[in-house]
């Protein structure tokens, strides 16, 4: 690849990440072709960008975007998340029906470094949706208890 190729591909990574609202590294060794056509499909369909570079180019392009990359080795696919818990769900289950492939080798979370227990904790979190779904229940549960607290009241008041 040629200087100018690979200044080019470190400025569209480095924009895309700071774009992305979490980065999750990983080591993919021991995938098939297959395998990592399903691990690629699933992230896109939860709109999370995998990307296979250089070791040397993705933690320029990390640390020119102003966070602060670790050392990477070997084999290296860079996760960029603007939804980081979905993207955390797809790996996990992903690694979990793979004999645990693709490795977390760590990440970066809200600007923090993050290793994979980390990952997985944030994996057991629920999504924006879930929440805000969750959220809906208990105030829908709430009306319909107060509701219901004044229809009793009424039906008292009236056999009084």
């Amino acid at each position: 690849m040629k200087r100018t190729e690979k200044e080019q591909l470190v400025s569209e990574l480095r924009t895309k990440i700071q774009d992305a609202k979490a980065l999750y590294f990983t080591d993919f060794t021991g995938l098939n072709v297959k395998r990592m056509t399903e691990l690629r499909r699933r992230l896109r369909k939860a709109g999370v960008e995998y990307v296979v570079i250089k070791n040397t180019l993705a933690l320029r392009a990390v640390n020119e975007s102003g966070l602060t990359g670790e050392r990477l080795r070997g084999p290296t696919g860079v996760v960029l998340a603007s939804d980081p818990i979905g993207a955390a769900k797809v790996l996990v289950d992903f690694a979990k029906e793979n004999d645990q492939r693709p490795s977390v080798k760590g990440g970066i979370y809200e600007g923090a470094a993050i290793d994979e227990a980390a990952l997985k904790k944030i994996a057991t979190l629920p999504t924006r949706t879930e929440a805000l779904s969750q959220f809906a229940g208990c105030l829908n549960s709430v009306l319909m208890m107060f509701a219901l607290a004044l229809d009793g009241r009424k039906t008292q008041l009236e056999g009084a």
